[in-house]
């Protein structure tokens, strides 16, 4: 039964990645002008990155009890912790150089994170073509 739902969680976060990937951030910048999108963006990345490593970090616990200490544990632990890292420290850096018009700054630390969330895509497709408990 927690290997199931570990299952659901890891397609759910997957499936919030691509959503927001390639559905509500480019209708953001496609909809709205450039101010009022810089302020949605704002307002939603916090509760994607806490959402994503809210599941994550349940779906670890779920490994935990099962005591099953496989590459996916692994895997799911490394993606938890990026949503993390993207939240609190990468996330702040990105506006504050946007803020401050350091754009080389800034490209070079959103091209970071956009690094991050496909690597992130990445490992949740190896978690979920490589299920085992």
């Amino acid at each position: 039964m927690l290997e199931l739902i570990s299952i659901y969680l890891t397609s759910a976060i997957l499936g919030i990645m691509v959503f927001f990937s390639f559905v509500v951030a480019p209708v953001t910048f496609t909809s709205l002008d450039e101010e009022n999108a810089r302020k949605f963006i704002r307002k939603i990345f916090p509760f994607y990155y806490n959402v994503n490593f809210a599941l994550g970090s349940l779906v670890t616990v779920i490994y935990i009890i099962l005591k099953s200490y496989s590459l996916n544990f692994f895997l799911i632990l490394t993606v938890s912790i990026l949503f993390a890292i993207s939240n609190f420290i990468l996330m702040p850096l990105i506006n504050k150089y946007r803020d401050e018009r350091k754009d080389k700054q800034f490209k070079y630390s959103h091209f970071l994170s956009v690094m991050i969330n496909f690597i992130q895509v990445l490992l949740l497709l190896i978690i979920l073509v490589e299920i085992e408990f």
